[in-house]
């Protein structure tokens, strides 16, 4: 059966049909440290939406997994390909169909890099406000299908609130056109937004309407603030939302963080136990409201710098986005992601120093302060998680759920965090949205083994 699956991909799509060693086991992980057992059967490089269906049909025929990928930045393990799956790259899949500054859409399909995306689209004076830290590497297609956040959700939203409609392929092979093109739509339940953040486990994601915003005139103007220990800038950070002033970006990095993206950018040392908030107001009023956020902070016990230079914050926020690559410089990384209210900020904080304490673990974690949005990163040795750093996790994840937050803000579910979903989600609401995945995927060939795992003990 194997080779007849291979063979049939191999006389229907040609060259695009890659069985190397190299190009399988490239397709086994992702961004997440984690990968699947065992090596793909092949990797279809898909370069159109009928290579995408006719891969789909052949799976459905043999009832062979499909595991759908885009750049492989992903942190949860979702589109890690392994024994007897199939991997269907869709990043050749890559142009701009159309853009409407009129209408303030574009349509894209999903391999695209999403700052490739908002440079093509800056001559019309629009973009694509999703602005995850990946996003020079990350692709329109994964961001939809995690349901990506990043630096301005605060601001201007997440990926839910920039997506007008998509084209998806389901695992039969099917053509589903969801949403539609106009400002308002509530014809019949709303599909679109079931699939965004679905993980690949209803359907692929072959082409997308997205809402644009025009760019946002007037000077960018950045503030950082440093304060004596992290539960001070997180309540700083809440401070702020209390005042009622919204910036653009709000970011938060604790003591280790900062000091490991200082000492990887060479820039000068931190003083012991500081962390720092990253803050950038736009439009208009940036300046007035700067000000006002600057007064909050200091009233708060942060020692603040403010610029109007664009470089400059760049430059700040530069240490921010270095944040992955500094936690390498630690040792090995489980890169976790929880949302808390942003009100219960700082008792989260209390609450990962308390695991670092219990399970003795070192957990440097950075803040979306603006949305509440937490990632921890628990540092080991070695490449595989030990059981001591999932129990520290579990503890974690648990702590979040307490202060009425979730399992994951912006990376999804994946493999990694699927055995406490029905924690959050509660028998009922987990079993039903098993049932809905099997309307769409009654084989369970598409993503099989992801999201939807056996609770834990």
């Amino acid at each position: 059966m194997t080779d007849s699956v291979v063979d049939r991909l191999r006389a229907a799509l040609g060259e695009r049909v890659d069985t190397s060693e190299s190009g399988r086991a490239a397709m086994r992980a992702d961004k997440s440290g984690h990968a699947a057992d065992g090596m793909p059967l092949a990797v279809v490089h898909a370069a159109s939406i009928a290579d995408v269906q006719t891969t789909m049909r052949i799976a459905s025929q043999t009832g062979t997994p499909v595991v759908p990928r885009g750049a492989g930045t992903g942190l949860a393990g979702g589109a890690n390909t392994g024994t007897g799956e199939i991997s269907l790259s869709v990043l050749g899949m890559d142009r701009i169909l159309e853009v409407r500054p009129d209408d303030l859409l574009a349509v894209v399909e999903p391999g695209i890099i999403n700052a490739d995306l908002n440079e093509a689209l800056a001559a019309d004076g629009v973009w694509w406000a999703p602005d995850p830290a990946s996003r020079d590497i990350a692709t329109v297609g994964g961001n939809i299908a995690t349901g990506a956040g990043g630096l301005l959700c605060a601001k201007y939203g997440v990926v839910r609130d920039a997506v007008l409609a998509l084209d998806v392929v389901l695992a039969d092979g099917r053509l589903l056109h969801l949403g539609h093109r106009s400002v308002k739509g509530v014809t019949g339940l709303d599909l679109t937004s079931l699939f965004i953040g679905s993980e690949g486990v209803l359907g692929i994601v072959v082409g997308a309407t997205l809402k644009l915003r025009r760019l946002v005139p007037g000077q960018v103007h950045t503030l950082a603030a440093t304060f004596p220990d992290v539960r001070a800038a997180a309540a700083a950070s809440a401070a702020v939302t209390a005042a009622g002033i919204q910036p653009s970006i709000m970011e938060l990095m604790d003591a280790t963080c900062l000091a490991a993206a200082h000492r990887l950018l060479g820039l000068a040392p931190m003083p012991a136990g500081a962390a720092q908030l990253t803050v950038q107001t736009d439009g208009p009023a940036a300046a007035a409201e700067a000000d006002a956020i600057a007064d909050v902070l200091r009233a708060a016990g942060g020692s603040v710098a403010a610029s109007g230079d664009r470089a400059e914050g760049e430059r700040l926020l530069a240490i921010r986005r270095a944040m992955h690559p500094a936690m390498l410089t630690l040792g090995t990384t489980l890169i976790e992601d929880v949302s808390v209210p942003r009100s219960r900020l700082a008792a989260m904080f209390d609450e990962i120093a308390r695991v670092e304490r219990d399970h003795g673990v070192v957990i440097p974690t950075v803040a979306h302060a603006g949305d509440g949005n937490l990632h921890p990163n628990f540092i080991f040795d070695g490449p595989d998680v030990p059981p001591q750093i999932w129990a520290a996790a579990d503890d974690l994840f648990r702590a979040a759920l307490r202060l009425g937050g979730t399992l994951t803000g912006e990376h999804g579910i994946g493999v990694l965090k699927s055995r406490w979903l029905a924690a959050e989600l509660g028998d009922d609401q987990w079993q039903l949205q098993r049932q809905v995945k099997a309307v769409f995927d009654p084989q369970n060939i598409l993503n099989p083994g992801k999201v939807f795992a056996p609770p834990a003990a």
